[in-house]
Order: structure tokens, then sequence, then C-alpha cells
């Protein structure tokens, strides 16, 4: 198989993986939502992930900042409101 074969189907695997499974665990705290504290080993909640162990994946995050600039860039502001931008 040649390299651009190869870079497209690991491309679409992770952009698969991106919309079938937005999250993925969080590389702090190992999917745990706490981590151990530095000098007296108490769980202290994970503040990357907010405790809840998981996080949204850089892939599925561009694509929801994509889709938002999209969405603002075609959509008009004179529907329902009926005002002016």
């Amino acid at each position: 198989m040649t390299l651009a074969l190869i870079a497209t189907m690991i491309a679409t695997a992770y952009g698969l993986a991106c919309w079938l499974l937005p999250f993925g665990t969080c590389r702090a705290c190992r999917g745990a939502g706490a981590r151990p504290h530095r000098l007296t080993g108490r769980l202290r909640p994970c503040r990357r992930c907010r405790s809840s162990g998981m996080r949204l994946r850089v892939g599925r995050a561009v694509w929801n900042h994509a889709a938002r600039i999209h969405r603002d860039a075609t959509t008009t502001r004179h529907g329902r409101e009926g005002g002016q931008p």
C-alpha cells in the first residue's frame, strides 16, 4: 500500500471515531476523574476533565469549531425575530 492510502485510512478511522465516540478518556487522570496529590497522596478532583474522566477529542473539537463557523456564516438573522443584524 502506498503512504497516501495508509494516511487516508488512518484519517478516515480517526474521523469515524470522533463521530461515533466524541469523548475519550482523560490522559491526566487516566479516566478515573481524580488524581493523587503530590505531597499528601490524597485523591483530588481532576481539573482537566472536571472529574468526569472524559475529554472531548481534538478532532471533534476542531469539527465542532468548523461547524459553528459554517453555521454562523450561512444562517440569517431575519428569521422569526424579524430584527436587523
